[in-house]
């Protein structure tokens, strides 16, 4: 055992070495680049006017402004050669392919979302009818996205992994024809062991076994050479955006995603991932708090096109949709509400995530609970959760206590006295680290997904969540929170005080803070 693990350990070691000795030879390359040309005086102006073009060409774009506004900033921070480099990465021939192939995988497969006979414009103006608080939510996602609503599916919310993990072995080995499993991070362990001890059986039944993961989400949990592994099994498996040692803006793009789905009947998404501080049993920055949601139904084919969508682009091989259509023999669940799953982008222009938060807070009228891991927002979301507060809205944010990324923690830090003083309320959880990423409101909408209000989920990664509408899920999800309460510490503007030296830095720091 001991002489597995000192092999393995030595497999990654070498492997992020490498990575990493090449990177840095990247950077010093382009350290003496800036010296050696910066003593050509025209080659010094010609640039910089370039420099100045780029970010007068940034300013002027509609999408992403704050993300947009810390380019222009690094682009006239170093003008001799910001300009130019901006322009190589945006325009690497491996992130233009990416983005093509994925659009061309995406627009000819919308159509799949609709199921035949389920969805249709008399469902949408039945629900636009009984969900009157979420007309506005509701038109946006019919007019700007494929994702339809549906209304025979239930809803199971999970406020820890062990709970869910439960759940999700029992439908694992319940599996007939197909298990789709898609996450940002697999480690080994408990809690994949016992996952992949199912899929092996499930394999030597003839089940249809297949597995995406995130390249760099597991460079530090799997070997190299772990999809291999995977297959040696018979199980199908993918790695998202392999990530090289070099220095490519494609690299930002991460599947971030969270997707289990059995024979297109049951789906989950959440914030949990399948690894062991997901369900206890490995303490990391304390009690990992987190949750997911199953969908039985209906709703779960959403899930299944999310993933076969994925499987497509990576395998640059067509898949046939309708094969996975779900085939339900007992009746399914009626009047339990309505779910609405959806997927976000970085390769479109919009923005799904954060336009559905915005909704969920513009429409709320007497509380908005919301948790989230990381809290750097653009202006746009601040004024929003100010605005909202300042109406009279009980809004209430829950953040951690214990950090895993500090810088990006003493960023959010220093959102929170503006958002105070407009009226609302900021928790952090005392217990360890705050992972879930959810909103609820008014006992009748509640999302529950991958999506963190920072920059990087709203613009950069590939997320996915699910709309509830007035389900029975929403009280527990509300209920989830008033507990988690119980173990958070109320933060007071008289905390949020900071000298001179340390309101610089955050000042910077939001500078840069849709870079983090």
């Amino acid at each position: 055992m001991k002489k597995h693990s000192a092999r393995r350990f030595r497999t990654l070691l070498n492997r992020r070495f490498f990575i990493a000795l090449l990177i840095i030879l990247q950077l010093i390359f382009i350290t003496g680049m800036l010296f050696h040309y910066s003593r050509l005086k025209w080659t010094q102006t010609v640039l910089t006017l370039f420099s100045v073009a780029t970010a007068l060409h940034l300013l002027i774009r509609r999408d992403k402004t704050a993300y947009k506004l810390s380019l222009v900033f690094l682009i006239l921070l170093f003008p001799v050669f910001g300009g130019v480099f901006y322009w190589i990465f945006h325009f690497q021939t491996t992130s233009v392919g990416f983005r093509r192939r994925l659009d061309r995988v995406a627009q000819s497969s919308a159509q799949f979302y609709r199921m035949p006979g389920k969805i249709s414009d008399e469902t949408l103006r039945e629900a636009e009818k009984t969900l009157s608080e979420s007309r506005k939510l509701l038109r946006y996602m019919d007019h700007s996205t494929p994702f339809p609503i549906y209304n025979s599916t239930e809803s199971k919310y999970y406020p820890n992994g062990q709970e869910m993990l439960t759940d999700l072995l029992r439908d694992l080995e319940s599996a007939e024809h197909y298990i789709f499993l898609e996450y940002f991070i697999i480690e080994e362990g408990e809690m994949w062991g016992s996952i992949l001890e199912v899929l092996r059986e499930r394999v030597k039944a003839g089940v249809d076994v297949r597995i995406i993961y995130d390249d760099l989400g597991c460079f530090l949990t799997l070997p190299a050479n772990y999809a291999r592994v995977l297959r040696s099994w018979g199980i199908q498996c993918l790695r998202f955006n392999s990530f090289h040692p070099f220095l490519t803006s494609s690299q930002n793009n991460r599947d971030h995603r969270k997707i289990a789905v059995v024979d297109g009947k049951v789906a989950y998404t959440g914030g949990i991932n399948l690894a062991d501080e997901y369900i206890g049993k490995k303490i990391k920055h304390g009690t990992w708090k987190d949750s997911a949601v199953r969908l039985y139904g209906d709703g779960a084919w959403s899930f299944t096109v999310m993933f076969l969508q994925f499987w497509e682009f990576l395998s640059k091989k067509n898949e046939h949709y309708e094969q996975y259509r779900p085939r339900f023999v007992t009746p399914l669940p009626v009047g339990n509400g309505w779910v609405q799953p959806y997927t976000d982008s970085p390769m479109d222009k919009e923005n799904v995530g954060e336009h559905v938060y915005h909704q969920i807070t513009e429409q709320a009228t007497s509380y908005l609970y919301i948790t989230t891991p990381y809290l750097t927002v653009n202006d746009g979301m601040l004024t929003a959760l100010e605005r909202s507060a300042k109406s009279g809205v009980d809004v209430r944010i829950i953040m951690p206590e214990i950090p895993d990324k500090r810088l990006v923690h003493f960023t959010s830090r220093s959102y929170y006295q503006s958002l105070i003083q407009a009226g609302v309320r900021i928790y952090e959880y005392t217990g360890g680290f705050m992972h879930a990423k959810l909103f609820v409101s008014d006992d009748t909408v509640a999302t529950v997904g991958t999506t963190n209000l920072d920059f990087r989920s709203l613009y950069l990664h590939f997320e996915c969540c699910t709309c509830l509408y007035r389900t029975d899920s929403i009280a527990a999800i509300k209920q989830d929170y008033l507990n988690t309460l119980k173990d958070c510490r109320e933060i007071t503007e008289a905390d949020c005080k900071a000298g001179i030296v340390k309101q610089f830095f955050q000042s910077i720091c939001r500078i840069f803070a849709p870079l983090m």
